[in-house]
Parts: C-alpha cells; structure tokens; sequence
C-alpha cells in the first residue's frame, strides 16, 4: 500500500516537473518570438529612417550645387572649392567632440586618406567650374557615370566577378552620356566634358572610399577628408593672391555671395552627413537605386533658379543613364542572391 502510494506521489511530481518544463519551453519560446518581432521591428525602422535619410541627401545635395553656381558669378572656383572643405571641416569638429570619437589614423592609412581627399577636391573643382557656365541637370547626369566606371574598372582591372549583363548596362550609360555631352558640347564647347573628368575622378575616389571606410568612422572619415583638401587648397590661394587668376585669385566676397559660401560648406556637410548614416542604418542595396532621384531634384532647382531645362536629347541621355543604373543595380541584387 505504502509502495502504490510512493509510485502514485512519484508519478504526480514527474507529471508536475514535465508541466514546469513544458510551460518554461513555451515561456522561452514566446519571448523568442516577441523578440524577433522587436528585432524586426527595429530593423524596419532603420531601414526607413535610412531611406529617409538617403531622400534627404537627394534634396539637400543639389542646393550645394546651386549655391556652388550662385558664389561662381563673383567668386573664384578655387576659393569656392576651399571654403566647400574648410567649412565641412569646422562643422564636422563638434560631431567629432559630441560623438567622442577618435582621430588617430594608422600610419599605413595615411596615403589612401590623403589621396581620398585629393580626388574628391579634384572632382568638386571640375564640377563647379562645369556648372558654372552648364545647366545643373546636363552636368550632374554626365557624373552619374561614375558607378559604370567603377564597375569597368573593377571588372578589367582589379578582376572582380562582374557579369556580361552589367557590362551591358554600364556600356549603354555612356550611351547616355553621350546624348547629354553633344548638345552640350555644340552650346558650351570643351566645358562639357569637364563633368567626364569629375565623373573619372570621383569613380576612383568611390574606390579609395570602399577600403577606407570599413577602417574608419564615417564622421572622422569625412573631418579628415575636409582637413587634407583644406590644407591643399590654402597655400595654393594664398601662392594666387595678387595674379589676376580667374580660377584661383582669392576676392572678398561681398553682399549675397557670403550666403552662397556658407550655403556651399553647409549643404555639403549636411547632405554627406545624412548619406553616412544612411549606408549605416540600411542597406546599401535598398539605397542605390534611390540616388538617381537626385538628378530630377537638381533638374527642378536648375528650372526654378536659372531658368536651365535640359533639351530633348539631353532628356533622352538622362533617361537612358538612370535606366542603365537601375538595371546595373538589379543585376547585382540577383547576382548576390545567387
């Protein structure tokens, strides 16, 4: 009787002990499931936060470029081109303060940095001295061959894995480039292909970036970019000072053109800043095709501020490069799915 009795007290505990394991199972596995939807939750949110970031930049960016337009009538490109870095320099010290982040840059970092730095200020000297003379939109879609560039140069130079297909798309978009260049060519003579050498330049400048940008934060990245270009720019001023340069003659700005000056610095720093912390909150294959909106933004402020409209050719030409992007970056979407 007292052994029946054991085995049935027994038997209940065991009863009770699988119910505490299967109610501690489910209790585990709803707090899975309530934090993968959190999770996911979160993810979403950065993901729309980053593309709201990425539109930001679109629409912040070429305010820099009609600012940048705006100083050329009576400021030098090359003062224009050292106020852009001097400013996003000092408005970039106070993120590096807040943030706590550190300067020190490795010794063997050194030569892609400062070679970083001298693409980009050869880049935005071309381009503003492009636009200064070209309408927005022509200049700015010419540069948009850049990714086409990088993806060639990848490809035969540095052997990467790139397929017939974005080959294609990335041969097509000089096509496009070329209905832009030809009506421009016929109004404003060479300056049109002045955009082709921003376009070069800032493809190899994206191609420093890729390495040095897993190394370092994006904010020091961007401070000290500012501070190379700056430390470039200042002598060669200061060495122009007195020659009658039209390029490189500092003047006093006066009236408007201090607003067009700091417009360029602040549209600058403000639109790269919201294009970092993008790519660091979504991912970049969400956001490139989001890039080409900038250039019916810039087509629109061309209009509303200097009366620009590109002609039917160069329509064609922009149509036909963003067409060839988008379709470059779906063929890379699929290729990494694969």
């Amino acid at each position: 009787m007292v052994y029946r009795y054991k085995k049935a007290v027994i038997s209940e505990s065991h009863k009770i002990y699988q119910l505490k394991r299967l109610d501690a199972h489910l209790e585990t596995h709803l707090y899975a499931i309530m934090a993968k939807a959190t999770s996911s939750t979160s993810f979403s949110d950065n993901i729309l936060t980053g593309v709201t970031l990425m539109l930001g930049f679109c629409l912040t960016a070429p305010l820099l470029d009609v600012a940048a337009k705006l100083a050329s009538s009576s400021v030098p490109i090359g003062q224009i081109t050292a106020v852009r870095f001097i400013l996003q320099c000092v408005l970039m010290a106070p993120f590096i303060w807040i943030m706590r982040l550190s300067l020190r840059v490795a010794r063997r970092q050194w030569l892609a940095l400062v070679s970083r730095a001298i693409l980009l200020l050869f880049a935005t000297f071309c381009f503003i001295a492009a636009i200064r003379v070209m309408p927005l939109a022509d200049a700015l879609a010419i540069v948009f061959v850049a990714p086409f560039i990088v993806l060639l140069v990848g490809k035969f130079y540095l052997g990467e894995d790139v397929g017939p297909r974005r080959v294609g798309a990335a041969l097509v978009g000089f096509v496009g480039v070329l209905f832009v260049i030809q009506p421009s060519f016929a109004a404003f003579g060479a300056v049109a292909l002045i955009p082709l050498a921003t376009a070069v330049t800032f493809a190899f400048y994206i191609l420093v970036t890729r390495g040095l940008s897993r190394q370092i934060h994006p904010v020091t990245l961007q401070f000290h970019t500012g501070l190379v270009a700056s430390l470039f720019c200042i002598p060669i001023l200061i060495l122009a000072h007195g020659s009658g340069s039209e390029l490189f003659d500092p003047v006093w700005p006066t009236g408007v053109a201090w607003l067009w000056l700091l417009g360029v610095g602040f549209f600058a720093t403000l639109s790269h800043m919201m294009m970092t912390y993008a790519l660091s909150l979504a991912p970049s294959a969400t956001l490139a095709p989001l890039q080409y909106f900038e250039l019916p933004v810039a087509t629109f402020f061309g209009y509303l501020v200097f009366n620009d409209f590109p002609n039917t050719l160069s329509l064609i030409g922009i149509t036909i490069i963003i067409g060839a992007g988008l379709y470059m970056i779906h063929r890379e979407r699929v290729t990494a799915r694969q």
